[in-house]
């Protein structure tokens, strides 16, 4: 049977070249919208490195463009007047807080003559790790007990420890970076979490080091606090939240969000590309169908000769019907074995990196064969079975 398929689907390679080439161009489109849509899965289903549930932010904005000033004394009345409120289980300090889609990358070198790496660094309080409800993997966190070193302790995440000392210990591990080739910095790595993903689900992982703030007037200020509450505190909470910062600094403002508000706000931005590029495909998809089934009604058309004479020869409707519709998943077939021969290339060469590694190739090529497959299925039931009920004598009268 299939040899006798193929050498009918030979015969009519001029006109199938065109079908195959439509139903290669669908395979690649669909393929693209799968890749996408199970790295995203594949991300969402990644430890994110906390539990936003219980945590809100405070940004701190005291006008006209200012960060907070390096006042220690100033952190410390920030962090007292928030532990006054019996709502508040702990409170720390951070460069911006999750969420948010800020971001602070620098290139840093490992060695003096070494290529620059890509790290998001993070500037963090010594609470942040308990505020977050955090268990380190390994090593143990920075604390007070680090003032004064004279080597700077870092917290890194599993992924960059993976990549900086593959198959060795990383904590206790120091190396110079060298940041935008201006300065170089001595660091520590004190301890490994499991992950940090500022972004959130969507966010792949990547190089991340959190260093230690300090209060002292030595490093950088930071604008933003994270507040662990208790559970069941309502969203009310934010006016007396927002009286006990004016204690502080009433001429400041302060933004108050719980964290779940930022997750499903950004998990809109960061979906909505996805949906655009749906409805599209959808949309061609559908035009797709409407052409292929198109073709497929002329061709039965123009084959009542043949039809006609294999019935007026014995064949059953039947066996015409599994004819028509094994003629088209058997160009399907075809079309996706030449679209495989060039999509394959993507995660040979790694030119794509973590967004297409195998897992997600594998994944998103067995749902767009599986999807074309039901779509050439759907398109030639109809044909198929019209063909099937086609008289012998239609050959007959056919001109």
């Amino acid at each position: 049977m299939l040899r006798h398929l193929l050498k009918l689907m030979w015969k009519r390679k001029t006109r199938n070249l065109m079908l195959s080439l439509e139903l290669l161009l669908a395979f690649v489109l669909v393929f693209a919208l799968s890749a996408i849509a199970v790295r995203c899965w594949q991300l969402y289903h990644e430890p994110v490195g906390f539990d936003y549930r219980p945590l809100w932010a405070v940004e701190i904005n005291p006008g006209d463009g200012q960060r907070m000033p390096k006042d220690a004394d100033l952190y410390t009345r920030l962090r007292l007047a928030v532990r006054e409120l019996p709502e508040v289980e702990h409170s720390a300090f951070t460069t911006f807080a999750p969420y948010t889609m800020r971001t602070m990358t620098t290139s840093i070198q490992r060695t003096a003559n070494g290529p620059g790496e890509a790290v998001q660094m993070l500037e963090v309080s010594d609470d942040f790790f308990a505020t977050n409800g955090m268990t380190p993997v390994a090593g143990q966190w920075f604390s007070s007990a680090d003032d004064g070193a004279g080597i700077v302790p870092v917290v890194i995440n599993q992924h960059m420890a993976d990549r900086w000392f593959p198959g060795q210990a990383a904590v206790g591990r120091t190396f110079t970076g060298a940041e935008n080739d201006t300065s170089a910095v001595r660091y520590r790595v004190a301890a490994v979490l499991e992950a940090y993903r500022t972004k959130g689900e969507l966010d792949p992982p990547s190089n991340l080091m959190l260093t230690r703030h300090a209060p002292d007037g030595s490093l950088p200020s930071i604008n933003s606090m994270l507040l662990r509450i208790k559970p069941g505190t309502p969203r009310s909470f934010e006016t007396a939240l927002q009286r006990q910062l004016k204690l502080v600094r009433n001429d400041w403002s302060f933004t108050i969000s719980p964290l779940a508000d930022l997750r499903a706000s950004l998990l809109k931005q960061q979906l909505a590309p996805l949906l655009v590029l749906a409805v599209i495909a959808a949309f061609l998809l559908v035009m797709v169908a409407f052409g292929l089934f198109g073709v497929l009604w002329q061709n039965t058309t123009r084959r009542i000769p043949e039809i006609g004479l294999r019935r007026a020869l014995g064949a059953p409707s039947g066996a015409i019907h599994r004819q028509i519709v094994g003629e088209q998943m058997l160009l399907s077939t075809f079309a996706m074995l030449a679209g495989l021969a060039l999509l394959v290339q993507l995660p040979l060469t790694g030119v794509l990196g973590e967004h297409l590694n195998w897992s997600v190739f594998i994944y998103a090529l067995g749902l767009s064969m599986g999807l074309i497959y039901l779509l050439s299925l759907l398109c030639s039931l109809y044909p198929g079975w019209h063909a099937s009920r086609m008289p012998p004598t239609s050959a007959l009268r056919y001109e």
